[in-house]
């Protein structure tokens, strides 16, 4: 038998289980996906056992198909922010509320105040109370659930949930814990004054770890659920916004990393826990203890391309055409799709523009405008986001010598292309980079049982696969783009509101 290491990273539209030889090879993966439920205009719910029958499904299928594979340690991944609700007998309240879920904007606000103000929140977190942050949705349930949120006695963070069911143990790590709001990032521990002032118990929240460390053991049942053997560690791994860096390779400041999958991200390594002035970014806890983690999320991205997938077909009155033909139908418009920009705000927006009511829009069509053009508008518009945030972090000193793609987009020749347009400097993908958080999982996990004595001795051995450099000319297009882009949020985000209305928007 093989040793190797299993990544387990439960997205937001399916689960991925990978593994990863000890030299960091990756050897395979596999997807399960399960829905996503919108019950209100806003709001985006998951039901947890849809993430643990999709990592049963997906674990089972890869060792099923690799059975000379004997797995040494598994590393959990996430979608972060999610709240999961669960009574002292951790059974789920309550479906799951997301990461993208936009209920809670007055809550934020209720948390900004109560802490006593946006500097003072940032003094105590060093980030914002960002709409979708878990700490919003535990004040948002409080007031709009109150006798479920009676019987509320632990709260779990979407990865974090699946090792309480592998493990029976609860527990998160810092690079989550850092995106719940209520955890004070420079000191490395929940922020018991924020809580305080919030009126919150903190035992509502689990015991947090660094991400490398073994944080459980597969259980009995855990380990008939995966067909694994009991007792295998599982370390505490990370959020997926945070632990695809290691991923891609970026562990040391320096260097960018870009992420399209369902959000877009933007991201670097920082030594020091930065100030945060304004709060327009988000400065996290690294999955390498001595390190920090820097970053804006737009939370669209290539969810806005599955969603002008789902318009075509429900157009075409059938299956939805494949990625790769919608991409190459945008490869035949020209930079810029002939002076059409697309807003991709389909969830709000949270960097640079913290706007729940924020709504996405084609701006500039007319009736040359076709198919092909729309399509290469929405992927444009991606990228213009995440050089929107990409902007901010340029303001803070962050330089961009590199970029690192990650996420299923970083499979895209095109959109690899288009950023390293927009961006002007070289865009390189490394093995591993498009399996997102499940490889930089994995290789958290070999960090835990020792198989790298650190973070950023696994993250050497990421192998560089693709590079795209820049093409100049069309990097003058797309930069005179973009400074009309960056003034369109301005512009529309009264009519926004306005739309928004429930007489509009029942």
């Amino acid at each position: 038998m093989t040793e190797c290491l299993l990544g387990i990273d439960i997205g937001t539209s399916g689960c991925k289980a990978l593994l990863a030889g000890l030299d960091g090879a990756v050897l395979a993966s596999r997807t399960e996906t399960y829905p996503l439920s919108q019950p209100r205009p806003g709001w985006s719910e998951q039901n947890p056992a849809d993430w643990v029958d999709a990592a049963r499904r997906a674990v089972g299928s890869l060792l099923a198909e690799n059975p000379d594979l004997s797995v040494k340690a598994i590393g959990l991944s996430g979608q972060m922010h999610g709240l999961t609700p669960l009574d002292a007998a951790h059974r789920v309240l309550r479906p799951a509320i997301l990461w993208n879920d936009q209920r809670n904007a007055a809550e934020c606000a209720e948390a900004t105040d109560r802490a006593g103000g946006e500097a003072a929140l940032l003094a105590l977190t060093n980030n914002r109370m960002l709409a979708g942050y878990t700490g919003g949705k535990i004040l948002w349930m409080r007031a709009h659930e109150p006798e479920l949120f009676g019987r509320l006695a632990h709260v779990l963070n979407p990865k974090d949930y699946l090792r309480l069911v592998l493990t029976g143990e609860r527990a998160t790590e810092v690079s989550d814990a850092s995106g719940t709001g209520l955890f004070d990032t420079r000191a490395r521990r929940w922020s018991t004054e924020l809580l305080d002032r919030l009126d919150l118990s903190p035992d509502l929240l689990p015991p947090v770890h660094e991400s490398s460390t073994v944080s459980g053991r597969l259980s009995a049942s855990g380990a008939a659920l995966l067909g694994l053997s009991e007792g295998i560690p599982v370390v505490g791994g990370g959020g997926d916004a945070v632990i695809q860096t290691l991923g891609s390779g970026v562990i040391v400041p320096g260097e960018i990393q870009t992420t399209i999958g369902t959000a877009g991200i933007v991201a670097c390594a920082l030594d020091r826990p930065s100030d945060n002035p304004g709060g327009r970014l988000q400065v996290f806890c690294n999955v390498d203890p001595a390190m920090w983690h820097c970053m804006g999320v737009s939370l669209n991205a290539g969810g806005a391309m599955s969603w002008f997938r789902g318009l075509a077909a429900d157009f075409a009155g059938g299956e939805a055409p494949s990625f790769d033909a919608l991409v190459a139908r945008a490869a035949t418009s020209p930079a810029s799709a002939k002076g059409l920009l697309f807003l991709p705000y389909l969830f709000g927006e949270r960097c640079p523009h913290p706007d729940p009511a924020a709504r996405g829009a084609f701006v500039g069509l007319t009736a040359r405008h076709g198919a092909a053009d729309m399509t290469r508008a929405v992927m444009e518009g991606v990228v213009h986001g995440l050089f929107d945030i990409f902007a901010v972090m340029e303001e803070a000193g962050i330089g961009r010598g590199i970029v690192k793609a990650s996420g299923g987009g970083a499979r895209s020749p095109l959109w690899r292309q288009m950023q390293a347009d927009l961006f002007g400097c070289d865009v390189v993908t490394t093995e591993g980079a498009a399996e997102g958080g499940a490889f930089g999982a994995a290789l958290l996990a070999g960090v835990g049982i020792g198989v790298w004595p650190d973070a950023t001795s696994a993250a050497a051995v990421c192998r560089a696969v693709t590079r795209d450099a820049p093409n100049p000319d069309t990097g003058a297009v797309y930069e005179a783009a973009n400074r009309i882009y960056r003034t369109l949020h301005s512009a529309l985000a009264q009519a926004s509101t306005d739309l928004g209305h429930p007489r509009l928007d029942p």
